[in-house]
């Protein structure tokens, strides 16, 4: 099945038209840590979708612990903080309104010449920790170089990478990179998004890993729920959604993180060892007359 892309900022002004639904999405994770331990939380919704959530997003540190906000370099908002030694849980709630509606696919967007991209598209031209564009470059050249460009040539990437990759979480393993899941097979939503990236970037497309949260309105249900990733890219001067993983339109994605790859958006990165005891995540429609 020929999977679409999905633009982003229609869904957001359709929600802001319309009543759409609204989504409750949370995470609930323990770790351990033998000594005190400096900590990054990326966990946050990105701030241009915050107009859209309820209130303000809830989060309990159980112990309390001292903590503050900060914006990295790709603005992603993180929680800095120092762990005790022992158990420390991280709680986080919050409800964003939603169009409720599958995402809008986006066809026909031409590329952007390189000579015309923002100068803070280049970075994302680059070869990265995870995407090694300089040995998929010939590959890609290969067998996506003589189709048309635009969003048809990003596409048939994802296509192909959605068909190539199988996806399994007993093969994960967090060293994974882009020409590892090529030759492997195998991997989870990371992977899919790394390949994807990294052949798209051999393009001369400039291309971007996300992190967040995504519904599962209409999917059948085959695990617990987890954070997903995706990719951006930048076509006709705006960044458009493909998701390797999923290939077809969801309902109620929530974008929290943007980065070159996944070592750029940690959920959680402790400068010291640190043992995840549980973890749990959720996004799903709620009754706005329960709210």
């Amino acid at each position: 099945m020929a999977g679409r892309s999905f633009d982003l900022q229609v869904l957001q002004d359709q929600t802001r038209k319309g009543p759409g639904v609204l989504i409750r999405f949370g995470y609930d994770m323990t770790v351990e840590c033998q000594q005190p331990t400096p900590m990054i939380c990326m966990l946050s919704v990105r701030e241009e979708r915050q107009q859209d959530v309820q209130d303000t997003e809830a989060v309990i540190l159980t112990p309390d612990a001292p903590s503050r906000i900060y914006r990295d370099l790709f603005g992603n908002l993180c929680r800095r903080l120092t762990a005790p030694a022992g158990s420390l849980r991280i709680w986080g709630d919050a409800i964003v309104r939603d169009p409720g509606l599958p995402e809008v696919i986006a066809r026909d967007v031409p590329e952007t010449a390189i000579a015309d991209l923002p100068d803070d598209c280049l970075f994302y031209l680059l070869g990265s920790r995870y995407c090694e564009t300089d040995q998929l470059s010939q590959t890609a050249w290969d067998m996506f170089g003589h189709l048309p460009p635009g969003t048809a040539r990003v596409q048939a990437i994802c296509d192909f990478v959605h068909h190539h990759i199988r996806f399994d979480y007993q093969n994960a393993r967090f060293t994974r990179t882009a020409h590892d899941a090529m030759v492997e097979k195998t991997g989870v939503c990371r992977d899919y998004a790394h390949l994807a990236i990294a052949l798209i970037r051999c393009l001369n497309i400039p291309a971007r890993y996300v992190n967040g949260y995504m519904t599962d309105v209409g999917e059948t249900i085959i695990g617990p729920m987890d954070f997903c990733a995706w990719v951006e890219v930048f076509l006709d001067g705006r960044w458009i959604t493909f998701d390797p993983r999923n290939n077809r339109p969801r309902v109620g994605r929530i974008k929290v993180a943007q980065g070159r790859d996944a070592a750029d958006v940690p959920l959680i990165h402790t400068f010291g060892p640190h043992l995840m005891t549980s973890f749990r995540v959720w996004c799903y429609p709620v009754d706005a007359s329960l709210t």
